[in-house]
């Protein structure tokens, strides 16, 4: 009998999925041992999971963190740039219902080969779980330790927005895959496929740690956004470039764009934080998440693709990490160019009609219109420059 697995690995050479570890394929049952990053693989329950994450002072010093008996009340505004971070989420909102599949199946069915039906498969795997894990920590850990109103509401909107976007892949896999044993599969992906777990796996393991800093589960939620989604955001904007499946490269738009803003707004509350982990610390969780990445891709894209390889998904990520890095105020550490044109051009505002559809940098009307503040970007630039804000923008 053919297994989810194997339906999914059709037309390859290489049955089904490796061992990050390089080991031979194993059953993905619900009894299957699988792999753990290697940085926390071995380690004491009671060690941070990266070295110097701890507390080395008390948390009520932090003025973000400090309790505040005015945070049941909005106004007045004390934080003028977290507020206009949560204005310009409030005026991206869409929702699921919004993104038109009708053209999808035939191109999913007639136009994919089996190699890139897989890697799609797994990106939409990961994806599907993920949200969930964000939401996870926002609601276990950030809203509660975060005393400022204006943080929480972003924090409450992202939560929302997340769902969203779980809604979103639940139904593109609802829709493409048609075997219900298959579909299962992909919605256990966390229990079913390794390198998803591991990268479950290493965000969990970041919620549950009692004794890393707010400052560093910080940079490890926006290795997360930043890091973990951006070579999947990047596959299929690959699809995107070729004319292939609108309803999933249209939703890929928005969700990129929606995942762009909440890594921009961890950089923005990184850069107000008066304690913040060392340099070398905030590179360390990066180039772990960085590694963790570059397996799952590996493992995803097994043979190369028209203008799509695991090679050149790997030189982007370090091209997104670095960035990612110089948001946080640290050096480049890879000094990677970005390999793909098209991740180049999909930022110009406004630039394509895109399938004849709004474009994914809309906003609801008059939401932006009663802040009369600088922009976002302006000010997370100006706290880039001070020496620590944000800086993505066109490339990201």
């Amino acid at each position: 009998m053919t297994t989810p697995e194997q339906k999914l690995a059709i037309g390859r050479e290489r049955p089904a999925v490796a061992d990050i570890a390089g080991a031979k394929p194993t059953p993905l049952g619900k009894d299957a041992k699988l792999s753990v990053p290697s940085a926390i693989q071995n380690r004491d329950e009671k060690q941070p999971l990266v070295q110097g994450t701890t507390y080395e002072f008390d948390e009520q010093d932090e003025p973000l963190l400090k309790e505040n008996p005015h945070r049941f009340v909005m106004f007045p505004i004390q934080y003028n740039d977290i507020w206009q971070f949560y204005k310009q989420a409030e005026a991206s909102f869409w929702t699921a219902e919004e993104i038109d599949l009708s053209k999808d199946l035939s191109d999913w069915n007639d136009r994919l080969n089996d190699d890139e039906r897989f890697f799609i498969s797994y990106v939409l795997a990961f994806f599907a779980a993920s949200d969930g894990i964000v939401n996870e920590n926002l609601a276990q850990r950030f809203c509660s330790e975060i005393q400022i109103p204006e943080a929480r509401s972003f924090y409450g909107f992202q939560i929302m927005v997340e769902n969203i976007h779980s809604e979103t892949y639940s139904l593109l896999i609802d829709t493409y895959i048609s075997d219900p044993a298959q579909r299962t599969f992909l919605f256990d992906a966390v229990d079913t496929i390794p390198c998803i777990r591991k990268k479950a796996d290493w965000a969990l393991r970041w919620i549950t740690d009692k004794e890393s800093t707010y400052a560093s589960r910080l940079v490890a939620f926006a290795a997360v956004e930043g890091i973990f989604f951006s070579g999947s955001f990047a596959s299929i904007f690959w699809l995107k470039k070729r004319g292939l499946m609108p309803g999933l490269t249209f939703s890929n738009e928005l969700i990129s764009r929606d995942e762009g803003l909440h890594t921009d707004f961890a950089c923005l509350i990184f850069s107000h934080l008066r304690h913040r982990p060392s340099k070398q610390v905030v590179q360390n969780i990066i180039v772990e998440a960085v590694a963790i990445e570059q397996e799952f891709l590996t493992d995803a894209l097994p043979v190369a693709l028209l203008g799509m390889n695991s090679e050149l998904m790997k030189q982007y990520i370090e091209f997104v990490a670095d960035r990612l890095l110089y948001a946080l105020g640290n050096e480049k550490y890879y000094n990677a160019t970005n390999p793909f044109d098209f991740m180049e051009s999909i930022s110009l505002p406004g630039k394509t009609n895109f399938f004849e559809k709004r474009v994914g940098d809309y906003q609801k009307a008059g939401v932006m219109a009663s802040t009369k503040k600088e922009a976002p970007g302006a000010e997370a630039r100006a706290h880039a420059e001070a020496g620590g804000g944000i800086t993505f923008d066109e490339d990201f």
